[in-house]
């Protein structure tokens, strides 16, 4: 990575769950709580973390893989009731992302949020991380008529950001994220500490750069100065 290459970028926008925050413990438990409630036992942490980025479904398959498809949307609807009352209570931004906010800052260097996490969701998060008053860009999977990986919330995100696409680094943890950043003539960040499971070959996925925790990507914006 060079510094013509961090010099390229003036405006980054981040995944949520598994990218900027930390979310898995919240939603973790709020599955647990919904399993109780329904009768099943509750799952390990580890069992869960790897799948909570892509989204609730995901989440129930992998805690009750024999589960028959008339009975998820009643798991779903029980962890969405649990999850918005416990939403932020565990959650805190991966190490590394302060350091990285506070360089962006500084930089003055834009920056937001595309998420697929609902916005009943996402933005009470934000606002419990304080960071929406920071974010000219907030985007959840609800704002726009398609969800990631379509390019309608990236361009929104783009036009709100006032940065052109090719001048945004747009970082997320699963392979959806990049193509959508691809797709939308952004600069794809692969954030390697996020919810990436044991069976995902990332070296097939479209990232242009690669970072193994937020304090290697702070480092990379001292480039910019």
């Amino acid at each position: 990575m060079t510094k013509a290459e961090a010099l390229k970028i003036k405006g980054v926008l981040f995944d949520l769950d598994g990218t900027l925050a930390d979310t898995a413990p919240d939603m973790i438990e709020a599955l647990n709580m919904s399993l109780e409630a329904l009768g099943h036992s509750r799952v390990p942490f580890e069992q869960i973390r790897d799948s909570a980025s892509h989204g609730s479904i995901a989440m129930i398959k992998a805690a009750l893989p024999a589960i028959e498809e008339q009975y998820i949307a009643q798991l779903q609807q029980s962890l969405f009731d649990h999850y918005e009352l416990i939403n932020g209570d565990d959650c805190k931004l991966f190490n590394g992302l302060d350091r990285l906010l506070d360089r962006l800052n500084h930089l003055a260097i834009p920056y937001g949020v595309v998420t697929n996490k609902p916005a009943r969701f996402s933005r009470p998060l934000l606002n419990r991380l304080g960071l929406t008053a920071q974010m000219p860009a907030v985007i959840s999977g609800d704002t726009t008529l398609y969800a990631k990986p379509h390019t309608a919330p990236m361009h929104l995100a783009a036009q709100q950001l006032k940065v052109l696409p090719e001048h945004i680094l747009y970082l997320g943890d699963a392979e959806r994220d990049l193509i959508a950043a691809k797709a939308a003539n952004m600069i794809s960040g692969l954030a390697l500490w996020g919810y990436i499971g044991a069976n995902d070959d990332v070296s097939l996925w479209p990232a242009d750069l690669s970072f193994e925790t937020g304090d290697h990507l702070a480092d990379f914006f001292t480039l910019a100065q």
